[in-house]
């Protein structure tokens, strides 16, 4: 399946996606762990059914170390038991930011208590930036009709 639109190739669009992948890099440079963030780009991505997404992120957090179990659980991580009381209060907020059009209550005071016991001040604010940025990138590619089943691991 070939892409709709390559935002790459047109001049506009490619000035914004090199733009917004290095303002990203601010995220992948903060003290918000890396399991956490490759889990909070997982469950935006498979909500959003970003398949494009979905494969690079899952693919490269295999290769930094995550179990395959720890993967093939984001999906059902509330009726899990391998993630931490972090992990989930950041997989609750990934899922409660990524819906907020769904009619959804917005951020529960839960979520954002569970947030604040787990996170400084710092990792929270990347944790944020993490989901609008996530968020907005599987936007993107479902848009531009992008597809998953062809990265290779680290590609990004």
């Amino acid at each position: 399946m070939e892409p709709r639109f390559n935002l790459f190739a047109n001049e506009t669009a490619g000035k914004f996606v090199k733009r917004f992948a290095t303002a990203g890099r601010i995220i992948d440079d903060s003290t918000l762990p890396k399991p956490t963030q490759e889990l909070v780009k997982i469950r935006a991505s498979q909500i959003n059914s970003c398949g494009h997404c979905l494969d690079g992120h899952t693919k490269d957090a295999a290769l930094a170390g995550e179990s395959p179990v720890r993967l093939a659980m984001v999906a059902a991580w509330r009726e899990s038991t391998v993630f931490t009381a972090a992990e989930r209060a950041a997989l609750a907020l990934t899922e409660e930011g990524t819906r907020l059009a769904d009619a959804a209550p917005g951020i529960s005071e839960t979520t954002w208590s569970a947030v604040r016991t787990h996170y400084d001040e710092d990792q929270i604010g990347a944790l944020i930036s993490l989901i609008a940025t996530i968020n907005a990138w599987n936007r993107l590619n479902v848009i531009a009709g992008n597809t998953g089943g062809n990265y290779v691991p680290g590609q990004w």
